[in-house]
């Protein structure tokens, strides 16, 4: 049974865009993810200025955070993917700053860009996930690999996208991948292969929007295949019935809320012959693209982009409570 503290969210329903005031879309930033980023965040720009919200892009690689500070927005809307736009740097320094900001707090976005520690706290929460082991060099990789079995899975440990990630077949292709992991960071996540269905689950201010079933023609769903490639087939809703739509949806929110997450995001899965939903990771500031999932999932759930954008910007009036009774029995204290 998996168990975790369950975080809710109170959010408020603005329905004048006055209410949210000066807004900078943030996007761009100096990760491997920069063009993504500035596609994810010029399209949320667009569709914020037509709703009519006094919106204005801000690339954190091109200008300073003191800048920032001196031209006196009210929120952020974060649209950065990637190290020190994704992982808790930037939200640090906005609330610092005293700037609301869309998505997960500080902590819940540096754990769930780190993927080794995510898939520590899925494994004590009974959270079902692929067997993996982190490793720091070429010898750590050999002894893992002996312990998965082949093939499997070797990408980095902080990034997203699918930067710096290789499926690996047999142990002469195992150096390659790992060097090419560990270039960026020095710790590596080596995971089981899951031969199956790849599923992604959207969250939306505490709920799930529709599955996705994403078939791709090539080796795994990497970087092409998500931003590039019209080959790729995505089916929404993904599942078959409301039981394995419902099974999707609670392992999502239970992935999400035990990394701490809030507001929004995306959880991804990979589900083997034996129909058994793995969770792979959590997205906190998924792609917002033409090719990008929530907004399909969303559509699907009849939102369309633009009130998307909308509600996530909510989402930076969120106010996090933990549950104050803890259930102690529960907790075997």
């Amino acid at each position: 049974m998996v168990k975790s503290v369950k975080i809710f969210e109170q959010h408020n329903i603005i329905t004048n865009a006055s209410d949210f005031g000066r807004v900078a879309v943030m996007l761009g930033g100096d990760s491997s993810e920069r063009e993504v980023s500035l596609n994810s965040g010029m399209a949320v720009l667009k569709a914020l200025q037509l709703k009519g919200i006094d919106a204005h892009a801000w690339d954190p690689a091109e200008k300073s955070m003191a800048e920032f500070s001196d031209a006196k927005f009210d929120r952020a809307w974060i649209a950065l993917h990637g190290p020190s736009g994704e992982d808790g740097a930037l939200q640090g320094a906005l609330q610092w700053l005293n700037i609301p900001y869309t998505g997960s707090r500080v902590m819940a976005s540096a754990i769930a860009m780190d993927k080794v520690r995510s898939k520590h706290l899925f494994c004590a929460a009974d959270i079902p996930t692929p067997d993996y082991a982190a490793v720091k060099s070429l010898e750590d990789a050999s002894v893992a690999a002996e312990q998965i079995g082949f093939p499997l899975i070797v990408k980095p440990s902080g990034q997203g996208s699918s930067i710096g990630m290789s499926k690996v077949f047999e142990r002469l292709e195992l150096n390659k991948a790992v060097d090419m992991a560990l270039l960026y960071g020095d710790t590596a996540l080596i995971e089981k292969c899951i031969n199956g269905d790849e599923f992604t689950v959207s969250i939306l201010q505490g709920r799930a929007l529709p599955s996705i079933q994403i078939v791709t023609p090539r080796v795994f769903y990497d970087y092409r295949a998500k931003y590039e490639s019209d080959r790729t087939e995505y089916i929404c809703k993904g599942t078959l019935s409301d039981a394995e739509e419902k099974l999707y949806a609670d392992l999502a929110i239970a992935a999400f809320d035990e990394l701490g997450c809030s507001g929004w995001g995306r959880v991804d899965f990979m589900t083997g012959s034996d129909g058994q939903p793995l969770v792979i990771e959590v997205n906190t500031v998924p792609g917002m693209t033409s090719h990008s999932l929530v907004p399909m999932a969303a559509q699907q759930a009849g939102i369309d982009f633009a009130e998307l954008c909308w509600r996530i910007l909510e989402t930076s009036f969120v106010v996090e409570q933990i549950e104050s009774s803890f259930k102690v029995a529960e907790y075997g204290a």
